[in-house]
Parts: structure tokens; sequence; C-alpha cells
């Protein structure tokens, strides 16, 4: 071998490293599958090819396509979504989005933060830089920093950047929201739908909600954690078209996520319940999250699913699916987690089922998801876009 080709060998496979990670062929043989539209195969095949899912099919595959992976009776769901999480680019951006594809998250809208940062963080998975979920980038609007006229040319500046989602727009949730507020969230609104970008509203009591409807919004970044939701208010917003996210355990207690003392803590670690952003008293917001997303499910409003919270990945997903199993059922948590969340994004055609054309998002999971939500945090081999990202098998 030249003295010189040791190098340049060295040089094409540190190119190879820096490039994205690359759709490819993939067949998944003896799977549980939860499908996510209500459908169970419980030995079934998954075959992909260039990303995107050729065949969900019971038994062995008719045809098989590039690597094989025998699940051995493990079950494979969707790619988890979290439709709002607050990340952006950082020096800790490596390890948050590792731990995020761990957990099985193949899909995350960052949800807060400037643009330009949710942006980068964006480009540095999709240049193969850092491994991490698909990240959607929005940019953050206060309202209180605005008029309606610089609120448009604000909307008007994330479109020209590409961002087609703002971040959480907060409305003032007791005793609601003034109408000063509403005036430039409905310039917001308006601009938005002529420059292409989706309004996301922060409303966290049933005043705030409602008002929000009101004024045409079709997003609704959390539900009430301020009051109880009644049923007349839930059907409003079944009836308006408005989707929600619903990070029920917002108010619940969080143990030994940041420290091992057996002491109650919020999800930023700070002590429970003096610790809550806008608190109401004693932590009752853990009571309204739960019940309240309950009565709107119930009442035909369409609920996806969040965490929203920065602390690890997979104690935040533990804590989210604790906090649902308390009134949904995992027949539910599937549909909500699944579908309904992939629908927030407007995104049901490509994510949130294993179905033939949707984008080769899977999550093999060591245990049964329909026994339990503890099965959800046993992720084995992750899947996206086609490429394994995440292979403890």
């Amino acid at each position: 071998m030249k003295p010189f080709a040791l190098p340049a060998l060295a040089l094409s496979f540190a190119l190879a490293a820096a490039l994205p990670a690359a759709a490819q062929d993939l067949t998944i043989t003896n799977a549980r599958i939860v499908v996510g539209n209500g459908t169970v195969i419980e030995k079934g095949s998954i075959v992909v090819r260039g990303g995107k899912i050729e065949s969900v099919s019971a038994g062995a595959p008719k045809s098989k396509a590039g690597r094989t992976i025998d699940a051995k009776g493990k079950s494979a769901m969707p790619g988890f979504i979290d439709a709002h999480k607050h990340v952006n680019t950082g020096p800790e951006e490596k390890a948050q989005m590792q731990r995020l594809l761990e957990a099985g998250y193949t899909t995350v809208l960052s949800g807060g933060g400037p643009a330009e940062g949710n942006i980068t963080l964006r480009d540095h998975i999709e240049s193969g830089t850092i491994n991490g979920p698909r990240i959607i980038p929005s940019g953050g609007i206060r309202l209180n920093q605005f008029t309606p006229e610089t609120a448009r040319a604000e909307v008007r500046r994330l479109a020209g950047l590409g961002v087609k989602w703002t971040g959480e727009i907060a409305l003032t949730p007791v005793p609601g929201p003034s109408a000063q507020e509403i005036e430039t969230l409905k310039a917001i609104l308006d601009e938005g739908n002529k420059a292409g970008v989706k309004v996301q509203v922060h409303a966290v009591s049933s005043p705030a909600m409602v008002a929000a409807v009101n004024a045409g919004i079709k997003y609704l970044v959390h539900i009430p954690n301020k009051d109880w939701t009644s049923k007349e208010d839930a059907q409003k917003v079944a009836a308006s078209g408005a989707k929600s996210l619903i990070t029920i355990g917002f108010g619940a207690p969080v143990f030994g996520v940041f420290a091992n003392d057996n002491n109650p803590r919020f999800r930023d670690g700070k002590p429970w319940p003096s610790g809550i952003v806008d608190g109401v008293r004693l932590g009752e917001e853990a009571g309204y999250m739960i019940v309240n997303a309950r009565t709107l499910f119930d009442n035909g409003a369409m609920v996806g699913y969040c965490t929203d919270t920065v602390y690890d990945a997979v104690a935040g997903l533990e804590h989210e699916l604790k906090s649902m199993n308390v009134v949904f059922s995992t027949q539910d948590m599937v549909k909500i987690m699944g579908p309904n969340t992939a629908r927030y994004l407007d995104m049901e055609n490509e994510l949130g089922t294993l179905e033939a054309g949707k984008r080769a998002d899977i999550v093999l999971l060591d245990g049964n998801p329909l026994e339990g939500y503890w099965n959800w945090l046993k992720a084995k081999v992750v899947v996206k876009g086609g490429k394994v990202v995440i292979d403890k098998k």
C-alpha cells in the first residue's frame, strides 16, 4: 500500500460518517405489529424500501428487502411523536437528541426558543453531524412584545426562514386574555394563513381555550390546567375542528429524576407543588389536566401527545404514560400518541401508523404495549425513515 493511502482511507471514512443517515431497505419479521389504526398483527412482517413502508402483513413477507431483523416476538409500533418539546441547538444537543431516539421518538416539533436555533438543530441532524429524531422547527412570538402590524412582520420573517409553525403563543389564563391579546393573535393568524405559517396557542385555562377557538385557532399546544373544562366547552373545541396536545403529567409530581431523595418535584426540578408555573394551589393542576383530557376526548375533541418538558426523554415519557394511564386505556393511548399526534402535525399521511406508503418510523419494544404502558419504555430498535438509528437488540 502506498504511504498516502491510509490517510486517504481514513479521510473517506470521516467524510462518510459526516453524511446524513440514508434511508435503507429493511425487513422486520416475527413481530407483534401494533399498526396504530386499531389493528394488531400477532406475528407479522414489515418490508421497507427507500425509507417508506412497502408492506405490512401477517406471517412471512412475500419478498424481503435489504437487511432482515428477526424481531423474535417483540412488538413493533409507529415511532413516537412529540408534537411540542422544548429543544434547541446548544452544547447538550447531541446527548439530548440521542436520548430522544433511545426513548423511541422519531419526530419532534421544537416548541420554543429562537427559530434560528431550531433550524440549526434540524440541520445538524439532517446533515448527519449528530444523531437525532426528525426536527420540525418553530419560531416563538410573544404577544406582549408586538403590535398587530409588527406581529404580522414577524410571521413573514419566520416564513422567510422556511419555518412553518409558530411556537406556543401564550394567552393570559386568569382571568382570560385581553382584547389587545386577541386582536394581535387574530393578526398573526391572518398573516399565518397568507404566509403558510401554522399558529399554535398556549391556552391553559378554559376561558383562554375558548377565546382561542373563537378567534379561529386550530392548534392548541396545551389543554386547561387552571380549572375544570366543561362538557359544553369541550364540545365547542370539537365543533371548531381545533386540535389539542395533552401534556397530561404537567401537574403530577416527579420522583427520582432530579434527585433520589424521595421528595416530589415539578418537572423542571423545582419543589412540587410550589414550583409549578403559574400555579393554582396545592398541585390541583395534576387533577385538572387528567380529567380535562378525558373530557375533551369523550366529547369528540382531537387530542394528541406532547411532553413539553426539557428533562430526560425516557423519564419524561414514563411520567406522561403513567399519567395517561389513569384515564386512558392502552388502546386509546396508541391512538393519541400515534395517528392523533400525526394529525396534529398535519402529517397523518406520513406518520402515526405502520401502513404501506408511510415513512418507515418504527420502534421495536421488548414487550406487548397493549398489556401496559411500562412496555412502551423498553425500546430495543428504533428505525427513522428506514434507517436503523438505535439497535440494542
